[in-house]
């Protein structure tokens, strides 16, 4: 398959992504950026986690976005939120969490693309 093309497969379906956007004001940003250093350290020790980061806007510096893939919702919220590691990680950004402005779960969908695919 193409970049940009419909694509179905067991391995790219599984696992969930889940997206928390967040409204930073510009004194907490170094604050902010630390403590998501800290919970990704402890999401990476979680088998459920396969991965995660997170980005700040361009446009608006304020606007930071953290996306993390889970192998299930299950996996998320029996498995991670009820480890020793979720206290640990629920203290690093308990002070952020009024900043939130989404959470959500989402699933990927047939629609795929690699990037630089096609290029050259």
């Amino acid at each position: 398959m193409t970049a940009g093309s419909l694509h179905s497969s067991a391995a790219e379906d599984a696992g969930v992504i889940e997206y928390i956007r967040y409204r930073i004001a510009e004194h907490r940003k170094l604050e902010f950026e630390l403590a998501y250093a800290t919970a990704m350290n402890l999401l990476e020790q979680s088998p459920h986690c396969l991965g995660c980061d997170v980005a700040r806007s361009i446009q608006e510096p304020t606007s930071y976005i953290v996306r993390i893939e889970w192998d299930s919702v299950e996996g998320h919220r029996n498995g991670f939120a009820k480890s020793p590691l979720f206290p640990k990680y629920l203290a690093a950004v308990r002070p952020f969490m009024g900043d939130i402005e989404e959470m959500r779960h989402y699933e990927r969908t047939g629609a795929v693309g690699r990037i630089g695919a096609g290029v050259g």
